[in-house]
């Protein structure tokens, strides 16, 4: 067994530039070895199951990358198997380049990012386009979704590994802000109610 995402990730110019910069030992190592990489396990589920976004990355058929957001309600990118992910994919602004890439080159690169917690989940997958005829369509759907779904997407894990924190800025979710100031807006409400009573005492 070896290290899924190293090898699709590390090419040979990949390599040379990481000996020419003194990386490339570390990266050899016994610990980076036996990875099984393509599989998800436990901790990959449980942060996907809360991620409301992602970043998609497909290719042209003129060799230009092209990176998309993706966005839906926590939950909304599905794990269907230890080796599939999949989502309801909506409408947006109808320009269907990330589509248009797919069916050239399904293979796509994805960021997962918790900035809360400052972690990230980076994959490799093959995308596979289906419409609402499919029988895996209808695992797709997310209760409350808001928008018009046009098909879904099946991404089949290639590899994937977590990215250190260092450098993701650390972000809250305005919803988390919102209540933890919701929290703190009553107790200072209550500690004016009691400094009000001891002044009228």
């Amino acid at each position: 067994m070896t290290n899924a995402y190293h090898e699709i990730a590390f090419t040979p110019a990949v390599q040379d530039v990481q000996t020419a910069l003194g990386s490339r030992r570390a990266y050899a190592g016994p610990e980076w070895a036996e990875r099984p990489a393509e599989v998800l396990g436990d901790a990959e589920r449980e942060f996907l199951a809360t991620r409301e976004s992602f970043y998609m990355a497909s290719t042209s058929e003129t060799g230009w990358p092209y990176i998309q957001h993706r966005g839906g309600a926590p939950g909304f990118v599905r794990v269907l198997d230890e080796r599939t992910l999949g989502f309801a994919d909506l409408r947006g602004n109808r320009q269907y380049v990330s589509l248009g890439n797919l069916r050239g080159d399904d293979r796509v690169s994805l960021f997962f990012m918790d900035y809360g917690r400052r972690a990230r989940l980076k994959m490799f997958a093959r995308a596979e386009v289906i419409d609402a005829t499919d029988p895996r369509f209808e695992g797709l759907a997310v209760e409350g979704y808001r928008g018009a779904v046009e098909r879904g997407i099946l991404l089949h894990v290639a590899a994937f590994d977590w990215n250190c924190p260092q450098h993701i800025p650390e972000l809250i979710p305005l919803a988390e802000a919102q209540a933890a100031a919701r929290v703190l807006g009553a107790r200072i409400a209550e500690l004016e109610q009691e400094l009000a009573a001891l002044r009228g005492g």
